[in-house]
């Protein structure tokens, strides 16, 4: 998420879609190299939604390993520009799809269950080997797939 992404902090003060400065603000141990995760409040998929697979997609990734704790659900909210509740919905969601535990006190940990990438992984290899056959760069790959996005 947000929080975590790009291998810095949130803290409390940092404005909603950004995040910076260490992670003074919370003992949360979840750190990333990848960009910035925001949220398309302009989207037909529900916020939660968006909020819960940018989380599933970290864990995917191994942005955020087994017994990894995630940031304060009010922190996620700040910084995506969401309300905590809908954080806390998704949060919901992925602890029953037994990604993510709640513990009194201790907050939300990344349990040991990973969400499956490799069916993903699989179609875009696949993708890329017909686009190969057709002599298709990687770059008109990517142009053609941002365009049917």
């Amino acid at each position: 998420m947000a929080a975590w992404i790009g291998g810095r902090g949130l803290t409390a003060g940092d404005p909603p879609g950004l995040a910076g400065g260490g992670m003074r603000g919370y003992d949360a141990n979840v750190r990333s190299t990848s960009p910035t995760v925001k949220v398309d409040h302009f989207s037909p998929v529900p916020l939660h939604e968006q909020v819960a697979a940018a989380i599933r997609r970290a864990i995917a990734d191994g942005e955020a390993g087994p017994g990894e704790r995630l940031p304060p659900a009010r922190d996620l909210a700040a910084v995506l520009g969401v309300n905590a509740n809908t954080v806390f919905r998704a949060l919901r969601t992925l602890r029953e799809e037994g990604l993510v535990e709640f513990r009194r006190g201790r907050g939300v940990s990344v349990t040991g269950i990973a969400p499956q990438r490799s069916p993903v992984v699989a179609k875009a290899r696949e993708l890329v080997a017909v686009a190969r056959r057709y002599g298709y760069r990687p770059e008109e790959l990517a142009e053609i797939i941002e365009q049917v996005s």
